[in-house]
């Protein structure tokens, strides 16, 4: 997918309510997760990673400010991160 045409979200527009549910792209255009929830605390999103649709997947978190999230032509939101599925599986999984 090409990214270069899609329209950056402003800033107002990082709430949970725009947020949840958006496809995570990372570096090679792969989808790496989708974001669960924003955590306003901690200024990161919690990405579901790994796992079958949503089944064994497990929560992971990323500062917003790893993640450029935009809108495509049809109006979706999505992010893309330099971050890889591999890293993100790494990590420790995120306990609310």
């Amino acid at each position: 997918m090409d990214h270069s045409n899609h329209e950056r979200l402003a800033s107002t527009e990082l709430t949970s309510g725009v947020l949840e549910g958006a496809t995570v792209y990372g570096p090679d255009d792969d989808t790496i997760g989708t974001v669960d929830h924003i955590h306003s605390e901690s200024g990161a999103a919690i990405i579901d990673v790994g796992g079958f649709l949503g089944i064994g997947s497990k929560p992971v978190a990323v500062p917003l400010a790893d993640l450029d999230f935009m809108r495509d032509e049809d109006g979706d939101v999505h992010a893309v991160t330099t971050w890889t599925k591999d890293q993100l599986d790494e990590m420790p999984e995120h306990l609310d």
